[in-house]
């Protein structure tokens, strides 16, 4: 299965809801690849800690060379890292990822993350992938080659607002480029038990007909010390509360 993390406004948790979801596959046994799209690289320092600034390849190779003619090519299987954890693997980011934007755009290159990982899915049953905070051509392209979309959101209206642009975004792109594109649901995140907002926006959400999924990430400090230290939280606080809703939404999602 492969699944996007998705949604144009910036600092919703979507590498943190990519890695952690990945990583939960991982330890049940499944071999797990992130994809990650962002050049800030996030999702790859997340999960390779201090090692992510020395790999010599990542996916600024794979689209480089989709604009070249020539032997000596890499396959996208050849890119791919193994994290620090057993089944889990990262096609890392880089930051000249954005210098190939408009090459890749003008010469329509938008299918060839999706020809790729087809090809890897028999290796890497589960792929998820994260994305730059814009629907530009790498978010464009993550969403053509995936089955299932989740919308990472963090109750507030502004938040609200740019879900609606999208949802319309994501249903052009599902009618032009990729009809099996499924949105798998709204993951609420940052989420405040004891504040009336966040509750009110999830039940106007659901009034509207979205799909919220019913297992919502509370905001916790552990999150931001996971991040320090490279770990999951799967990993890094097994028994956390944060942990625990991030597994109920892994089993929600995967059936489990």
């Amino acid at each position: 299965m492969r699944r996007v993390v998705f949604n144009q406004k910036g600092g919703v948790g979507k590498s943190s809801i990519t890695c952690n979801l990945a990583a939960i596959s991982a330890a049940k046994g499944t071999p797990t690849l992130v994809v990650d799209l962002d050049p800030q690289g996030d999702s790859t320092h997340y999960l390779m800690g201090q090692a992510a600034v020395s790999l010599d390849n990542s996916l600024f190779n794979f689209f480089e060379q989709t604009l070249t003619l020539g032997g000596g090519r890499k396959t996208l299987a050849d890119l791919v890292y193994a994290t620090p954890y057993e089944n889990l693997y990262v096609l890392a980011a880089h930051p000249e990822l954005e210098s190939l934007e408009a090459k890749l755009e003008s010469r329509y290159k938008i299918y060839k993350l999706k020809e790729a990982l087809q090809e890897l899915e028999a290796t890497y049953p589960a792929i998820w992938i994260d994305t730059p905070p814009a629907l530009n051509f790498f978010s464009r392209s993550a969403l053509i080659a995936a089955q299932r979309c989740l919308i990472p959101f963090d109750c507030d209206a502004f938040s609200r607002q740019a879900l609606y642009s999208l949802n319309e975004a994501i249903e052009e792109l599902r009618a032009d480029h990729n009809n099996a594109l499924e949105i798998e649901g709204i993951v609420v995140n940052q989420f405040s038990a004891q504040a009336k907002l966040p509750q009110q926006l999830i039940d106007e959400l659901l009034a509207e007909g979205h799909p919220v999924l019913p297992a919502y990430l509370s905001s916790s400090v552990k999150m931001r010390e996971s991040h320090q230290v490279s770990q999951p939280l799967n990993f890094y606080a097994p028994k956390h509360k944060l942990t625990l809703q991030f597994q109920t939404l892994f089993k929600l999602l995967c059936h489990d």
